[in-house]
This record gives C-alpha cells, structure tokens and sequence, in this order.
C-alpha cells in the first residue's frame, strides 16, 4: 500500500475502509430497494398510470423472485473468478457498480418497453456478482498485516455499511414508489448505485495497491481468458436458442419451469462435488469427514434461507393485503416494512457478539451446528406468529374460500416475526463462512466458499417458489408449513449435533 494510503486513518482504521464502505452501502441501497419492490411490481395489475405493474400471478411472481435473488449469489463465483484470473478486484468493482446502476435505469424505462425491465433484471445480476464477492476481498486485503481484532472489528463496520443500506432503501424507494410510481423508484436505485460509484471512482486513491492487479501470472491469464470467452459465447447462443424455441412455440418456458430445473442443478451439482472432493482427491479420514459436514451444514443453510427470504414474496404479500399500514392518517408504503430485518441486525448484532464472548469465557458457547439449530428454530418460532396473524386477518379460518370481510392486522405481528428472523441470522449467518473455511481442505477453502453462496442460492430459488404459493393456498397454510419444516429441521440438527462435533468437526469449534 502507497505511504498516501497508509497515513490516513478513518476512525481508527485504514482510510480505505471508508472508500469501500459507502460503495457498499450504495450499492446494498440498491440492492435492496429492487428486491423490497420486485414481487409486488411483477404481481401488480397491469392497469394505466405510474402504479401500473406486469400482472404476473403470485406463482410465476414469486419464481421470477426467486431466480432473480438466487442468481445475485450465483454469480458471485464467476465474479470472483474473472477478478482473480483476468481484471483484478479493483475493475470488477467499478464495472460491476456501473453495470448495476445501468440495470436499475433500464428498469426505469419498463413504462416504455417490458423488455427493458428483464435487461435490467440481468444487467443487475451480472454487476452484483462482479461488485459484491470482490468489494469484501479488498476490505482483507486492507487489512492483511493485521490479522488481530482490529481486522475483525473492521469487518464488523462494513457490515454496518451493508445494514445501513438495506435499512434506509426500502423506506426511500417505497415513499417513492407510492408518491410518483414504479419507474421513479428504480430510478431512486439506480440513482444510489450511482453515488456509489462516484464515490469509489473518487475516493479510490485511499486503497493504495488493493485490488489493482489480479492475482494470476500472464499464462494463467491467457487461458483464462480464452475460458471466459468461450464460457460467454456458450451462455449468449443458448440464451437465443431458447429465446426461440419459446417465442415458437415449439419448448414454452415458464418461470416456474426454469426455477425448478435450476434449483434441482444446483444440489445434483453441489451434491457431485462434495462427493468428488471428500471421495477422490487423496484427502484425509478427517478432512473426508469434515466435508460431509460442509454438505450436512449445507442442506440446513439452504432450508433456512428458503424460509427467510419469504420476506420480499409471501410477507411482503401479507403486509401489502392484510396488514394495517395506516399511521396518522398516512398509508405507510408495503416496502417499509422490510427495514425490520436490518434494524434489528444494526441493533442486536453487537448484543450476540458480546453473548457469545460471555458464554465462550465460562466455557458454555453452543457449538457450531447448536447455533445453525437455534437459527432454524428461531425462523420458526417467527413463522408460528405470523401463521397466527394470518389466521385473525382471514376472519379466523384458513379456509381460502372465506368472503368476509378481511380485517387487517397491526404490523406488530410482521414486526415481532422479523425479530425471530433476526435473531435466527445471528445465530447462523456470522458463523457460516467462518466454519466453512475452518472445515475445508486447504487445497479447496475457496470452491467450498462457494458452497455457502450457493446454499443462500438455492435458498432464495425455494424461497420463491414456496412464496409464490400464495395463488392458491391461504396464507396461514403455507406459513404453518414453513413453521413446521424449519423447526422439525432445527430439532434434527440439535439432536444430532453432539455427533457432528465429535465425529465430523474434529477440533474445529
């Protein structure tokens, strides 16, 4: 790092910090400002005038979500990929916060020609997956002198960057969508991202050599570029193929369709790999063991997030149809609501870590696989109260052919359910990378990584389609569902969590 960089200081930490902080924070601004608003715009009537959506039905809605949320953690691993082989951190950083703010502008542009909302949608996916994995690797990098507390402590205020952001969207860019309509507030995201990267194009002289360079010599270099050509051109014909087949008739693609057969190559993939790795690379009895804990934690990863991400479909849903969202004679937008989680992360998060220290000195710290079973508990406990308030706001019964009148329950109840939520996250969330590259062979930390990307992905994809349910059952069904799998899922790994960590975990703890 160049003596310029070094000398300053932001609170105590390298002044880079700073730089890659509000990049991040503009960047999850936008981030989530689309997801709070995608399942109720795509679910929207198409009707005249600014609150017009695309009159998708709650199920193709809901896969559409899914896909959209699970390919952003998809694409991380290329991102990362093509940073480390070809252009280095700092580029993918720049080209990811201007493809992502290109995205939410031609999303702006939906009023003219739907086609623009599906670019948009793909042009934010590829810059999440080249912004997101590579911004955090710079934030080391700042800090790969110092591997002590100062460099967690580091971390931890990034982290606040990424809440701050998912916090203050929501709010804005549903005053926004309720005040002048849908395209003002994809705008207002792509405006964010936009700050985003004025201020990492100007303040980038604080990173020092960060990120500048990829990590790969000029050989490597040269056929990895000739991979990603290869692997583009590849994606680029099978997307016209299938553009085709569908505009003719002759293969009819839905979103349903191609959410299934993503969701079932993703675990076959994963599934193989774990196999390959932990069976036939010469790897140790131990380490062979320690993989299938990757696969074991990988499994309830996936079952956790496919339950919280119903945020931005079923409860998003739930808070748009049942909920009272009128506070001194105002309607507060749908989208508010989903600044709960964050809040609640910004609040407790320095409440959990100060609980596990506490307990980690008296020697009663839960284990690793506890906390992964307290979290699946937690998301169910979240899902029994908001069964029980879909149960008031359907008259009483679950019965999808009540005609009543719908009363409308307080947001307390939505409230009261992110907080399990959140406590849940800070059960599993913080400990999942951690334990990942504890768990994995030294010669595979980085592809088993990716393996909690992709368990976050394969979340989201279910995430969507349970959400998407709603078309046909009652609310309260599906949520007493999801209650009754995660918590079933949660006792099952409190049961069996002595045995993971003293048959698979080794001394990792």
């Amino acid at each position: 790092m160049n003596a310029t960089a070094a000398d300053k200081q932001w609170f105590g930490h390298p002044r880079g910090l700073s730089t890659l902080f509000f990049t991040e924070l503009w960047e999850r601004f936008s981030f989530y400002g689309m997801k709070a608003m995608l399942f109720l715009f795509v679910t929207a009537a198409v009707i005249e005038g600014p609150q017009a959506g695309l009159g998708m039905g709650e199920e193709q809605g809901g896969a559409l979500t899914g896909l959209y949320n699970s390919f952003v953690y998809l694409l991380a691993l290329p991102g990362g990929w093509l940073a480390d082989r070809l252009i280095g951190q700092r580029k993918a950083v720049l080209y990811g916060g201007i493809i992502i703010a290109s995205g939410h502008f031609s999303m702006a542009a939906t009023t003219v020609n739907e086609l623009f909302f599906y670019m948009g949608l793909v042009l934010i996916v590829i810059g999440t997956g080249l912004l997101k994995p590579n911004v955090s690797t710079m934030v080391a990098e700042l800090y790969k002198d110092d591997t002590g507390a100062r460099r967690d402590a580091g971390f931890s205020i990034f982290y606040m960057g990424i809440n701050t952001g998912a916090f203050v969207a929501p709010i804005l860019c549903g005053a926004l969508r309720q005040w002048q309509g849908w395209h003002w507030a994809f705008g207002l995201a792509g405006f964010g991202m936009t700050i985003g990267v004025i201020w990492y194009l100007v303040d980038s002289k604080y990173l020092g050599t960060a990120g500048i360079e990829p990590v790969s010599g000029p050989e490597e270099q040269a056929v990895a570029k000739k991979h990603a050509i290869a692997v583009g051109v590849g994606i680029v014909i099978l997307s016209l193929a299938l553009t085709y087949l569908h505009r003719s008739g002759t293969f009819v693609l839905t979103w349903t369709g191609v959410a299934d057969f993503v969701g079932a190559a993703t675990l076959i993939v994963v599934l193989l790999f774990l196999i390959y790795v932990g069976f036939f690379t010469g790897l140790e009895k131990q380490q062979t063991k320690q993989v299938m804990m990757i696969g074991i934690l990988f499994v309830f990863t996936a079952m956790f997030w496919s339950g919280f991400e119903q945020a931005s479909t079923s409860l998003n849903a739930f808070a748009r149809d049942f909920t009272d969202r009128t506070l001194f004679g105002f309607e507060i937008p749908t989208e508010v609501l989903q600044a709960v989680n964050p809040l609640f992360i910004i609040a407790f998060s320095p409440v959990f870590a100060a609980i596990w220290i506490r307990l980690a000195a008296k020697n009663l710290s839960p284990s690793i696989p506890m906390k992964f079973a307290l979290g699946l508990i937690q998301l169910s406990v979240g899902f029994l109260v908001i069964m029980v308030a879909a149960r008031v706001a359907g008259g009483g019964g679950v019965d999808v052919s009540f005609s009543g009148e719908q009363p409308l329950v307080m947001p307390t109840w939505l409230c009261l359910t992110y907080l399990f939520f959140s406590t849940g996250e800070l059960c599993l969330s913080p400990v999942g990378l951690s334990t990942t590259t504890k768990l994995a062979p030294k010669r595979f930390v980085s592809q088993m990584m990716g393996i909690w990307f992709i368990a976050a992905a394969l979340g989201n994809l279910i995430a969507g389609r349970v959400g998407g349910l709603i078309e046909d059952k009652p609310h309260a069904e599906i949520f007493q569902i999801v209650a009754m799998i995660a918590g079933a899922a949660g006792l099952l790994l409190l049961v069996i969590s002595p045995f993971c960590q003293k048959h698979l975990m080794g001394d990792v703890r």
